[in-house]
């Protein structure tokens, strides 16, 4: 997703310097939420844990929820995948083995999701809505594309497949939050081994 699609999270600012603002607060949000999530935080603090007035976080953001959604969604886009890896497994395990060192956006992702789920939400349902049937058609045709070369078992649907890699990496998340001892990175690469092409 490219950073213009941010600005239907909110408000993107009407000039270069409000839309640099818009940037500078999403930034520091990152930094802090990096560290401790957001839960239980409220819109006046988190003005203050990034250092700016709550009348400027209400410029640009109408509710908490949008504010939060759109730094999880700033740190998603800005996040740099190595260009070498096609979705699937690979993926999912370099993503794991980043989320290790960000527990609090990890925390922010589960808390968002979670909430999206309830009947009154609607950017949070909404961004995770496109995000997964995104997510899900790019991982699809990619594992096509494995199992045409044989890399991945051709016996499953890859339709499948890609449901169940991400349900796998979203359920690991959780289990690794309430227990750090969790491998992340060491289930999914036994995951990994049971798409591969049996002998």
């Amino acid at each position: 997703m490219s950073e213009d699609d941010d600005a239907v999270i909110g408000r993107s600012g009407l000039r270069p310097k409000g839309v640099a603002r818009r940037q500078e607060i999403l930034d520091r949000a990152i930094e802090v939420f990096r560290e401790r999530g957001a839960s239980g935080t409220s819109l006046r603090k988190i003005a203050e844990s990034i250092g700016v007035s709550h009348a400027a976080l209400l410029h640009y953001f109408d509710s908490r929820e949008q504010l939060l959604v759109a730094v999880y969604k700033h740190a998603e886009d800005s996040r740099v995948d190595s260009p070498h890896l096609r979705p699937g497994i690979d993926t999912m395990i370099e993503a794991a083995i980043k989320n290790v060192e960000v527990p609090g956006l990890v925390t922010l992702y589960s808390t968002l999701l979670a909430a999206s789920l309830e009947g009154d939400s609607g950017v949070g349902r909404d961004f995770f809505t496109a995000r997964f049937t995104g997510l899900r058609a790019t991982m699809t045709d990619s594992l096509k594309q494995q199992q045409a070369e044989g890399v991945v078992r051709g016996d499953v649907s890859a339709e499948h497949l890609a449901s169940l890699l991400i349900a796998a990496s979203d359920g690991l998340q959780i289990q690794w939050l309430l227990d750090p001892a969790v491998g992340l990175e060491s289930t999914l690469r036994t995951l990994g081994a049971l798409l591969r092409p049996q002998a």
